[in-house]
C-alpha cells in the first residue's frame, strides 16, 4: 500500500495545555478567519487569532513550535524527501565541493542534527489559533495550505502543514484529505502533519 504522507501524533500537547489554550482563546481578542484572498465566509466560517507577534501569546508560541518541531523530526525521519527534495538540500565534501544531500545522509542524522536542520528548512510560520462553531463553521472548500502570494517567498518553506487538536468530543469537524480519501477525527492534543 502506498502511504498517504498524512500523519497524526498522539499527545503532542497535554490536555492541560490545550485546556489554557483554548481558555486564553475564549478571553477575546479573536476576529473572522481569512484565506488567501481575505475574509470570505463561505469559504471559511471561523474565529481565528494569529498568535505570532503578540506578547501575550510568546509562551503558547514556544509551546506548539516545540511540539511541532518534535513530531517534525520524526515525520522528515520517515518521509526524507518532504525535507530534502524541496531545496536540493546540499552538504559540503571535502575537496570544498558539495553533494546532495541523500535519504541515508538523513537517516544517519542524529535528533538533534536533524531537528536543526527540520528548523531551517520547515519554519513554521505564522501560527493561528481559530474555532468553528457546530452548524455554521467550517472550510468545506478543497484547498490547498499554499499560498503562492507572497512577496518573501516564505512559501518555499511550507511543504507541510500541521494542526494540533486543542479540542475533541462532537461529533463533525474533522480534517478530510480529498485524493488520500481519508477523514481525521480531532483528538485532545494530537497534532496532524501532512503535506500542504
Amino acid at each position: 500500500m502506498h502511504p498517504d504522507f498524512i500523519e497524526v501524533y498522539e499527545n503532542a500537547l497535554s490536555a492541560e495545555e490545550c485546556a489554557r489554550l483554548v481558555e486564553k482563546f475564549e478571553r477575546g481578542g479573536h476576529a473572522p478567519g481569512r484565506v488567501g484572498g481575505g475574509v470570505i465566509p463561505e469559504l471559511k466560517d471561523s474565529r481565528d487569532i494569529t498568535l505570532t507577534g503578540k506578547a501575550e501569546w510568546r509562551a503558547s508560541e514556544i509551546t506548539l513550535n516545540t511540539a511541532v518541531l518534535k513530531a517534525a523530526t520524526a515525520y522528515v525521519r520517515k518521509y526524507r524527501y518532504a525535507l530534502i527534495a524541496p531545496l536540493m538540500l546540499q552538504v559540503p565534501v571535502g575537496d570544498g565541493t558539495s553533494r546532495r544531500l541523500t535519504e541515508d545522509d538523513v537517516g544517519n542524522m542524529s535528533d538533534e542534527a536533524l531537528g536543526a536542520l527540520v528548523r531551517t528548512v520547515l519554519r513554521p510560520g505564522s501560527i493561528n489559533l481559530q474555532r468553528y462553531t457546530a452548524g455554521t463553521g467550517g472550510y468545506p472548500y478543497w484547498h490547498c495550505e499554499l499560498y503562492p502570494k507572497d512577496a518573501s517567498c516564505e512559501t518555499l518553506h511550507r511543504t507541510v502543514l500541521w494542526t494540533i487538536y486543542l479540542n475533541d468530543g462532537f461529533e463533525e469537524g474533522e480534517t478530510e484529505f480529498l485524493y488520500q480519501q481519508r477523514k481525521i477525527k480531532p483528538k485532545t492534543g494530537s497534532l496532524l502533519i501532512a503535506p500542504t
